[in-house]
């Protein structure tokens, strides 16, 4: 029997969260991303800016070239955050198999529910209806076998999108993708692809994989051979023996400039360090993954002997580990960041919590033990939490 996966994903999310918040900016051009056009850089933006060329990770300054009537609005990612996690929490009790990938988007495992939730289509538009009526925002959801197919699919019928892909159906709906449309294929690889007359996905299946694999090294050959053909790459990978949380950026286009790749780690930082909070998890391990324009997937850590206690340390641990990554002349496709190893505030503040008889007494003792051991361990909100980076870099 084949899997059913679900794609979900916030349509224009960042964008659309402030359209929702002010109902003024519905139907108008919002970018969101650095306060400054001349330094800035395109965090997301609303479907109205992307009718004018306007993209994620472009320079301000070209997109108000492009959009000269554009809305610039800063990244607000703890109200980002708490909009997502109403969602996500309604997602994840459909399914006992649940994956957030990031702030706006999660996979769910929806094989063998059929006869609890009803047929994957009808189930998907209830879905799509229900976070429409509780939260005020659109989802787009892909169906299909597999993880990769299924991201595909939630694209291919954007904004606000629903699209179920049968296994019979596969290579003809593969098919009629533009090559740049495949996950993981950015300019530079479509290039490469072009030259070697290779311009359409059905090009491309007809190509053994020795050799792709010899143009393209064996990571990125793979690759390309099981993406043209509908099996999943690898999108997405869980290791089970090691509780992580984390978020990732796929680009739609490649990035080359340090300071941009550093933008969009300060934002992933931030996701996971908001995540962590709502959980009350803390974790001493950071890492990062990155994936180079061919294909090649890296991924670095460090162990700390403490607790991250701020998104801002999580940004400057993981800043660390990404700059020998943005030295090399590669360009990046996607970035990735996160904690591993995490484990509760509870665990670590150990026996007070089978001592005291007071709930809200043994929270108190128990983060006190923890700032007493090291000094930092935070009791705010997500929302009283900030960083100076943006300040730092749009004086």
């Amino acid at each position: 029997m084949s899997k059913v996966i679900f794609h979900v994903d916030l349509d224009a999310f960042y964008a659309s969260v402030e359209q929702l918040d002010n109902p003024e900016l519905r139907g108008k051009p919002v970018i969101v991303g650095g306060q400054s056009r001349e330094r800035g850089v395109v965090s997301a933006c609303s479907y109205e800016a992307r009718e004018f060329g306007v993209h994620s990770a472009m320079p301000s300054a070209r997109a108000a070239a492009l959009c000269p009537k554009g809305i610039f609005l800063p990244v607000r990612m703890q109200r980002y955050q708490a909009v997502s996690k109403v969602v996500m929490e309604l997602l994840s009790e459909q399914t006992p198999v649940f994956h957030q990938v990031s702030v706006d988007e999660a996979f769910l495992d929806m094989s063998g529910t059929q006869r609890l939730v009803g047929e994957p289509l009808e189930f998907a538009q209830s879905l799509k209806s229900r976070v429409q009526e509780r939260i005020g925002l659109n989802i787009s959801i892909g169906i299909a076998e597999n993880y990769y197919l299924a991201k595909l699919c939630s694209d291919y019928k954007k904004p606000n999108g629903l699209f179920r892909l049968d296994s019979d159906q596969v290579e003809e709906f593969l098919d009629q993708l533009p090559l740049e449309k495949l996950w993981g294929i950015g300019k530079k690889s479509k290039e490469l692809l072009n030259t070697l007359n290779i311009h359409s996905v059905s090009d491309l299946r007809r190509v053994a994989q020795e050799y792709l694999e010899s143009r393209f090294g064996k990571a990125g050959g793979s690759f390309l051979y099981r993406a043209c053909r509908g099996i999943d790459p690898g999108i997405w990978t869980r290791k089970p023996k090691s509780r992580s949380m984390s978020s990732e950026r796929t680009f739609p286009e490649d990035i080359n400039n340090p300071e941009i790749l550093e933008r969009f780690l300060l934002e992933l930082s931030e996701e996971v360090f908001f995540r962590l909070l709502d959980n009350e998890l803390v974790s001493n391990t950071v890492f990062i993954k990155v994936r180079y324009h061919d294909f090649s997937t890296h991924t670095a850590q460090t162990t700390l002997n403490h607790p991250v206690h701020s998104s801002k340390e999580l940004f400057e641990y993981a800043k660390k580990l990404l700059e020998k990554y943005t030295h090399t002349g590669l360009s990046v496709r996607l970035l990735g960041c996160g904690c591993s190893n995490l484990y509760s505030l509870r665990e670590e503040a150990g026996d007070l919590f089978e001592e005291s008889e007071n709930k809200r007494g043994k929270v108190e003792q128990a983060i006190g033990k923890l700032r007493k051991k090291y000094h930092s361990i935070p009791i705010e909100r997500a929302g009283f939490l900030n960083t100076d980076y943006d300040k730092k870099n749009t004086d």
